[in-house]
């Protein structure tokens, strides 16, 4: 009966960890940060409709998880033949939202343990380039957060329907370490045991543009 037990313990055990590494989404290819990719004199030009546009995260720790939302500040893009050639994004890191409403999550979020918001209000992406692989649409650009810049690359799926251009990324993930996030991050401290808080930090962005 012990011998039972124990077996449905681990496979429970097993099964959990599986799922829990299933619910996590592919990490963004994350390099050093490329040259920006400037618009042609040809090129269309789309604003960023902040209103319609936002970015949801989700942030893992042992006991569970979090999600929200971020604003962007501002937005333009620009096509060529159809196609992405430029653009840039800015974030406002100070409407990081918890979907819970939780003030005390928020406030640390935005405190200097993690995105130290008051000295860096502001998050930037520029896309360096698009291309596409295996069928689908991958977006390259420089994100800057806090006082560091990486180049990730994440698919993405764009339409334009009567001069509103659609972009939404696949749910992807990033790494917090590689932008000197460390609170309870296991890439800066050894001695966390399980009280730590996982380095991925989900992310898919929806973004709405109007030509210009």
């Amino acid at each position: 009966m012990k011998k039972s037990i124990l077996s449905i313990c681990i496979m429970a055990t097993l099964t959990l960890t599986v799922f829990s590494c299933k619910d996590k989404a592919k990490e963004a290819e994350t390099k050093e940060a490329e040259t920006t990719a400037v618009a042609e004199v040809t090129s269309e030009k789309y604003t960023v409709n902040v209103a319609e546009s936002s970015i949801q995260w989700k942030g893992f720790k042992p006991t569970g998880s979090h999600v929200g939302t971020i604003d962007l500040e501002s937005g333009v893009l620009t096509t060529s033949n159809g196609k992405i050639d430029s653009g840039t994004f800015l974030i406002t890191m100070s409407s990081l939202k918890d979907s819970e409403g939780s003030a005390k999550l928020e406030g640390h979020l935005k405190s200097a343990d993690f995105f130290e918001v008051e000295t860096y209000p502001t998050a930037v992406f520029e896309v360096t380039g698009v291309e596409e692989s295996e069928g689908k649409t991958l977006l390259s650009g420089n994100l800057t957060m806090k006082d560091t810049k990486n180049n990730v690359t994440f698919p993405v799926s764009v339409s334009d329907e009567n001069g509103t251009l659609s972009l939404t990324s696949e749910t992807f993930t990033i790494d917090r370490s590689k932008w000197n996030v460390k609170f309870k991050s296991k890439s800066f401290f050894s001695d966390l045991g399980e009280k730590f808080i996982n380095d991925e930090i989900e992310l898919t962005v929806s973004v709405k543009a109007t030509k210009s």
